[in-house]
């Protein structure tokens, strides 16, 4: 009954990617697992609201995404507000791995720096926590700094390209009213053509019907004489048998 049920109807939910396969999910994973080790290797930890802040704003960039696939289920509306909170916070974090090299005077790589094409690369090719977490007790503060810098404008790129996605899904399928306006449209439009189906159908049953009962009704009349043949037959017998017993008699 569940399957038949589930044909009926068309889901008000929409389908999203799993919060876990998003690459940029992934990459914001280790984004904050790499802030959280950066900061406790070359910032204070007492005194400096630097770590607090940079420790938050990499978090606020992951959960705001964790929170934002689920809320799309039922809102695109919500997942594209939550997904900019996320791409926020990862611009402050991103701000604040400049100001670090920038206040120690530390090189922030360009394409001129030989390290930097390496770095790209590595970083375009590699989401998962796993790919990064073998350097973060190795790589230098200049280099951890500008890897964290490239990861930021990579999750932004990659956000922002999903939610051109979000925005052609939302012109094209709207929102949940008119999500569940569709599905109920639907739903009553199944219901209506199956109706008609049935009442179209209805003529023909009643017509196999009234030949049935005929035929059942010639079959009964066939029954009816050779009963009434076979008992006139067994009659006609028994008077046979007393009139020769009484002839012998």
């Amino acid at each position: 009954m569940a399957k038949k049920q589930e044909k009926d109807f068309k889901s008000i939910f929409r389908q999203v990617t799993k919060w876990q396969d998003l690459w940029f999910y992934q990459k914001s994973e280790a984004l904050y697992q790499m802030t959280y080790v950066f900061c406790e290797r070359f910032l204070p930890q007492y005194g400096d609201r630097t770590v607090d802040q940079m420790v938050q704003a990499a978090r606020s960039g992951k959960q705001n995404i964790v929170e934002g696939s689920e809320d799309g289920k039922t809102s695109t509306e919500m997942e594209v507000k939550l997904l900019n909170v996320a791409r926020s916070s990862i611009g402050e974090l991103r701000q604040d791995y400049e100001d670090f090299l920038r206040s120690r005077q530390l090189h922030l790589w360009t394409t001129a720096d030989k390290r930097f094409q390496a770095m790209q690369d590595f970083t375009q090719e590699h989401n998962r926590l796993a790919d990064y977490e073998p350097f973060f007790q190795k790589w230098s503060a200049e280099e951890m700094a500008n890897v964290g810098i490239t990861m930021c404008f990579q999750i932004d790129a990659m956000m922002n390209s999903y939610l051109g996605k979000l925005e052609h899904t939302f012109v094209t399928e709207g929102g949940i009213k008119e999500r569940m306006h569709a599905a109920r449209t639907g739903y009553r439009q199944k219901q209506d053509a199956r109706l008609a189906e049935l009442e179209q159908a209805v003529p023909v049953l009643q017509q196999q019907l009234m030949q049935a009962q005929a035929e059942a009704a010639q079959w009964k009349a066939k029954y009816e004489d050779l009963k009434q043949r076979a008992l006139n037959a067994y009659q006609q017998q028994q008077k046979e048998i007393e009139r020769l017993k009484g002839e012998m008699g």
